[in-house]
C-alpha cells in the first residue's frame, strides 16, 4: 500500500509539470464537443460515450484528474459510475462533477450524496465550467498535498514510537545482561517461529517489534535479586516474578496495536502450558499465542547464554530441554515448530552472539533489530 501511494504521489507530481487530464463522459456528441471546446486549450481531454467506458478510463493506470459526468447514459448511468468511483480506493479522491440536463433538486441532491463535488445544469456557460473545473482541480491538489504530509508525519510518529519502545527494551537489558544481545536474538527467534506458526505478516511484525519489551519490568527489580550470582530464595523469587506485572504497569493500557501486543508479551511469556507459570497461572490455549511463542524464544536464549548463576548450555542440550518440557512448560505444537527451525535458530544465535566486556550495546542493538 505504501509503495502504491508513493507511485501515485510521483505520478501526481509529474502531472503538475504538464496539463491535467479531464474525462468527459456523455452519450451526446454535441455535448462532448461543447465541453471539449471550452476545455481543450487548458487541459488534456479523454472522452467516453457511455458509463462503462467512463469507468474503465477512470480506473486505468493513467487516471484522469477530474471527471465531467452526464447522468443519462446507456449501459451504466452517471450515478452508478460515481458510486463505483467513490467505492474504489484508487479513484475515490478524484473529483466528479455532474453536467446534466436533469435540473430537479432531488436529482442534484442525489448527486451530492453519492460524492460529487459539483452539479452543473445544461446548457452550460463556458466561464462557469472553466471556473468550477479550476477550483475543484486546485482543491484536489491541495488535498493530495495534505494527505502526503499526513502520511509522512504518521510514518515519523510510528518510527519515533518504535524507537522509544526499542530503547526501553535496551534499558532493561543494561541492568540484566552484560552485552544486551538477548533481546536481539529473542526478537529474531519470535519472528522465525511466528511465521512458521501461522501468524499473519502484520501480526508477526507486531510481535517482532514488541518482543524487546518482554522484560521491561526488570527495571523495577532490586539488584539483590536481579544480579544475585546464586540461587534465589523464596522471597527473592517472588520479587523477581513481579517484573511481569511491573512491566504491564509501565506499558499501561493503550489502544496502539503495538503497545497492546507488547503488554501481552510482557504479561504472558512466563506462563506455562500446564498452568504452573506466573503471574496468573494461565494454561494451554488460554495463554495468548504471542506469549507462548515468546516463552520458547526467551527460555532457549536464556539456556544458551551466560548468566550470573550459570554457564551457557550447548545448543543440543538446550533443544533437548525444550523437547523434554513440551506439553509441560511449552505449547506442544509450537515446540515442534520451534525444533523444526533449529538450524535457523542456531544461525541467529551465532550471528548475534554476546561479546563479553562490550559496553557499546546501544548502537549494536539498534543495528541488529533493524526496526
Amino acid at each position: 500500500m505504501d509503495n502504491d501511494k508513493k507511485k501515485a504521489d510521483t505520478l501526481n507530481d509529474n502531472r503538475k509539470l504538464s496539463k491535467q487530464t479531464i474525462l468527459i463522459a456523455d452519450d451526446s456528441p454535441e455535448n462532448i464537443d461543447i465541453l471539449r471546446n471550452i476545455l481543450v486549450k487548458d487541459y488534456r481531454l479523454k472522452v467516453a460515450s457511455n458509463g462503462a467506458v467512463a469507468l474503465r478510463i477512470m480506473e486505468s493506470p493513467d487516471t484522469p484528474d477530474l471527471c465531467l459526468l452526464d447522468i443519462n447514459m446507456p449501459e451504466m448511468n452517471g450515478y452508478e459510475v460515481c458510486s463505483h468511483l467513490k467505492s474504489n480506493i484508487r479513484t475515490r479522491s478524484i473529483p466528479v462533477m455532474f453536467v446534466t440536463a436533469m435540473d430537479d433538486v432531488l436529482d442534484e441532491t442525489r448527486g451530492f450524496e453519492l460524492g460529487a463535488v459539483d452539479y452543473i445544469i445544461k446548457p452550460v456557460r463556458p466561464l462557469i465550467v472553466l471556473a468550477r473545473v479550476r477550483a475543484h482541480l486546485a482543491l484536489a491538489d491541495q488535498n493530495r498535498e495534505l494527505e502526503k504530509k499526513v502520511r509522512l508525519r504518521t510514518a515519523e510518529l510510528n518510527e519515533t514510537r518504535l524507537e522509544i519502545i526499542h530503547k526501553l527494551g535496551v534499558a532493561s537489558e543494561y541492568r540484566d545482561n552484560e552485552t544486551g544481545m538477548h533481546i536481539v536474538r529473542m526478537s529474531h527467534f519470535c519472528r522465525i517461529l511466528g511465521i512458521a506458526a501461522g501468524l499473519t505478516e502484520d501480526e508477526n511484525e507486531l510481535l517482532y517489534q514488541a518482543a524487546p519489551m518482554h522484560d521491561i519490568g526488570k527495571i523495577g527489580i532490586p539488584d539483590m535479586a536481579l544480579l544475585k550470582p546464586g540461587k534465589l530464595d523464596q522471597k527473592e523469587w517472588e520479587v523477581m516474578k513481579s517484573h511481569t506485572t511491573i512491566g504491564e504497569n509501565i506499558i499501561g493500557n493503550h489502544p496502539s496495536d503495538l503497545l497492546r501486543t507488547a503488554r501481552t508479551v510482557v504479561s504472558s511469556h512466563h506462563e506455562k502450558w500446564d498452568g504452573s507459570g506466573y503471574p496468573r497461572g494461565l494454561s494451554g490455549m488460554t495463554i495468548p499465542k504471542v506469549g507462548r511463542i515468546a516463552a520458547l524464544a526467551d527460555v532457549f536464549d536464556a539456556l544458551t547464554s551466560v548468566r550470573p548463576y550459570k554457564e551457557a548450555w550447548s545448543f543440543d542440550r538446550a533443544f533437548s530441554f525444550i523437547n523434554q518440557h513440551k506439553g509441560k512448560d511449552f505449547d506442544p505444537d509450537l515446540t515442534e515448530v520451534f525444533l523444526s527451525k533449529s538450524d535457523e535458530i542456531i544461525g541467529i544465535s551465532q550471528r548475534f552472539s554476546d561479546q563479553p566486556g562490550s559496553h557499546s550495546k546501544l548502537a549494536s542493538l539498534q543495528n541488529s533489530l533493524n526496526f
